[in-house]
């Protein structure tokens, strides 16, 4: 078991305020950290987990009698511990020493502009990170548009932050949206091919030749058909502003409650847009994360049968 004696050839390593431990053999979790921590009390072990300090392979950890194994990795913030957070506009999905993984709602910015610093995502998790570290932050790794929901990956310091920026392509494995377009789309599937260009009141446009604009490709599969929309499976092989939206306009079929580039049509309040899956090597570690939420159940409410 790993305890202060066995630490002694590889102390500790501390990141983002987590002490790490290597299990070297078998032994419930609060036993662990009794061991790890010199002898502490069984109450001061219990409020780590109690606390939500405690990661097991980088997974929150909260049971006192999680069986572990040699191999396995535990993570114990000493800070004043992570309380659980609860915010209407997003939700954690996920969250190690190195990455936040959030699915936010529609109508949120990722990020603050010129006329909207407070409500953000980010603005938000940076509150949240500072409750057990006070200079604590979170950093920008890619964005959803305000109007699209989904899933969102920010990374807590800025090697992982550039480690994923520059690495994007290779270290993403798959990314899928679902969405609601206006009418009946004719094809199961296809592939929307155009270069990108932004006009000078910043909308996006598509043009067939490469001109000056951003290569941009967009594969989508039809999921279901009915009442004059179409449910889709969109995936991006790039990720450009605006993509989806204008590619799915520019087949005729725009994304249901897009104003910018669609026809107005708005049943449901808001943009037909939701990033369900994310697929990515962790930038540390190189373990696969598979990430995935429901369809909104407004999108699937527009196709479901209507009674006559």
């Amino acid at each position: 078991m790993a305890g202060r004696q066995e630490n002694k050839e590889k102390a500790p390593r501390k990141q983002n305020k987590f002490i790490e431990f290597k299990v070297r053999e078998k032994s419930e979790l609060l036993e662990f950290l009794i061991k790890a921590f010199n002898g502490i009390s069984r109450n001061a072990a219990k409020s780590f987990l109690a606390n939500r300090q405690v990661l097991v392979n980088m997974k929150l950890a909260t049971q006192y009698n999680m069986e572990l194994i040699p191999g396995m990795t535990v993570y114990v913030n000493r800070g004043k511990g992570q309380r659980e957070f609860k915010n209407k506009y997003f939700s954690i999905v996920y969250e190690d020493p190195y990455l936040i993984v959030i699915e936010k709602n529609s109508g949120l910015l990722t990020i603050s502009t010129a006329s909207e610093k407070e409500r953000t995502a980010h603005a938000y998790l940076n509150e949240y990170v500072r409750q057990s570290n006070k200079n604590g932050r979170v950093y920008i790794v890619h964005r959803l548009d305000r109007d699209t929901s989904g899933l969102l990956v920010f990374a807590k310091d800025e090697k992982t932050k550039k480690k994923l920026q520059d690495n994007w392509n290779d270290i993403v494995k798959e990314r899928k949206y679902v969405a609601v377009l206006s009418g009946e789309i004719e094809k199961d599937s296809g592939t929307v091919t155009s270069w990108l260009m932004e006009n000078k009141v910043y909308v996006t446009y598509s043009s067939p030749l490469k001109n000056n604009g951003d290569k941009a490709v967009t594969h989508y599969k039809t999921i279901k058909r009915a009442n004059g929309y179409s449910l889709v499976e969109l995936e991006l092989e790039t990720g450009r502003k605006n993509q989806i939206r204008v590619h799915m306009n520019d087949l005729k079929h725009p994304v249901v409650g897009d104003e910018k580039y669609g026809d107005g049509s708005n049943p449901i309040g808001r943009l037909a847009l939701h990033a369900f899956k994310l697929c990515f090597y962790h930038p540390v570690n190189g373990k696969l994360m598979e990430f995935e939420t429901p369809y909104p159940p407004a999108f699937k409410k527009l196709l479901e049968k209507k009674d006559r």
